[in-house]
């Protein structure tokens, strides 16, 4: 398995925990479906499943959690998800959810 696949799975996993989906053999709950299925990761290639990442984002960061200079920071640092769309590159703004992520340090 190539480094690239390899690092694509490690990043997926880190999202779906994030998101509170429990992760097995490389599937988690599909938020594509919101029915329960379980299927391969796609944070990195689909739509579907990345916009409910940008939005549990988006809500911690509006929440009372930062304070304005944190927030501004976060604006700036990462606006593929503060003001992103659907005419981003997926990859982009996947990268910049993973870097998210990884700078909180907080229980998911």
């Amino acid at each position: 398995m190539s480094f690239h696949k390899i690092q694509e799975r490690k990043y997926n996993k880190l999202i779906a925990e994030f998101m509170g989906y429990e992760v097995k053999h490389n599937k988690c709950y599909s938020p594509k479906y919101n029915d329960g299925t379980i299927a391969p990761m796609q944070f990195h290639k689909s739509w579907d499943w990345l916009r409910p990442v940008l939005v549990k984002i988006d809500t911690y960061a509006n929440s009372d959690s930062l304070s304005i200079a944190e927030y501004e920071e976060y604006r700036n640092k990462y606006p593929l998800i503060a003001e992103g769309s659907i005419y981003d590159d997926i990859l982009d703004t996947h990268k910049q959810v993973v870097q998210f992520i990884k700078s909180i340090q907080l229980p998911f």
